[in-house]
């Protein structure tokens, strides 16, 4: 008899009292249609509300295929996908966010695309109801993301994705505080590809990424993944030099020629407030590669799991 895991699905879970009923609802009856061996790993990122309780209440009704990794304090979405991973064994990983925006019911969309061979899907939603100035942001950021480091995902922000059992033992070899999921297996990756599915309204409460959250998220992945930024600012910094000697050189001749001449203060206070914000702007920069240098060296976990809940298995 054959007992692997033929799937797991990973869901990050933070205040979520409001929709992991329908959560539950829909995932599991989901899974059960796709007559695979599957599990479901949620980790509970630190909520303050009764997610933590709703959490074990459903490991209690479906302890076959529910686990529970229960974090003692917030340490993020990422930090607790990684926790997923960590505690995954199936031989395919789904990652889903507890929302409901993307329909569990997709996931098989997901597991079609790995049957053709391929060891990394992402997913690209088909109608996203975000607000105007998010989505405008976030294609930005998508283009600006893809200069940076070579890497392409059409919709970096979708955390419906699957990943094959090499990605993920790859991906737990790696030890940064710092990452960002999609990006690091698409650098593992063999033969990715990407499916289109669905985007549905949050199905209740609000979104746990505010705009600094947000901003926070992709310094993550500009600084984890590329070294370009500095570069542009070295080259910048040359092209300034450069431009500043030949700026000197022309007032000193200006002056041999024409003489000393009064006016152009502000002109020079303008030239100078700009060269300032960029010097400013550049130490910012390097300011944030040495503060993850900082954290790193530290050497600190990346999380504290306070208690796993999973049902033991038989010994042969």
């Amino acid at each position: 008899m054959n007992t692997a895991i033929n799937l797991s699905v990973v869901i990050p879970v933070y205040n979520e009292q409001d929709v992991l009923q329908a959560l539950f609802d829909r995932l599991y009856p989901a899974l059960d249609a796709l007559n695979l061996r599957y599990e479901i790993v949620f980790v509970n990122d630190g909520s303050r509300d009764k997610s933590a309780a709703m959490l074990a209440d459903q490991f209690g009704l479906r302890p076959d295929v529910t686990r529970v990794v229960l974090f003692n304090g917030n340490f993020g979405q990422h930090r607790a996908i990684l926790a997923g991973f960590e505690h995954s064994r199936g031989e395919r990983v789904v990652t889903l966010d507890a929302d409901l925006q993307n329909p569990p019911e997709d996931i098989q969309l997901l597991l079609a695309e790995m049957d053709k061979g391929h060891d990394y899907v992402g997913s690209i939603r088909r109608q996203r109801n975000d607000s105007m100035w998010r989505h405008l942001a976030s294609r930005a950021m998508n283009r600006l993301r893809e200069k940076l480091t070579r890497i392409k995902m059409t919709d970096q922000g979708c955390m419906m994705r699957a990943y094959s059992r090499r990605i993920i033992d790859t991906i737990n070899q790696c030890n940064e505080l710092h990452t960002f999921i999609p990006a690091l297996a698409y650098q593992f990756a063999q033969h990715p590809t990407e499916v289109v599915v669905g985007h549905e309204e949050r199905f209740a409460g609000e979104s746990k990424y505010s705009l600094y959250s947000l901003i926070r998220l992709n310094f993550d992945l500009m600084t984890g993944f590329s070294i370009v930024p500095l570069q542009w600012f070295s080259l910048m910094g040359m092209a300034v030099s450069a431009g500043s000697g030949i700026l000197v050189a022309y007032l000193i001749l200006r002056r041999l020629i024409i003489g000393p001449e009064e006016g152009g203060l502000f002109t020079l206070f303008a030239i100078a407030f700009f060269l300032i914000g960029i010097a400013l702007f550049g130490i910012g920069l390097l300011g944030e590669y040495i503060g993850r240098i900082y954290q790193e060296v530290r050497s600190r976990p990346r999380y504290v799991i306070q208690a796993v809940l999973e049902q033991k298995e038989k010994q042969a």
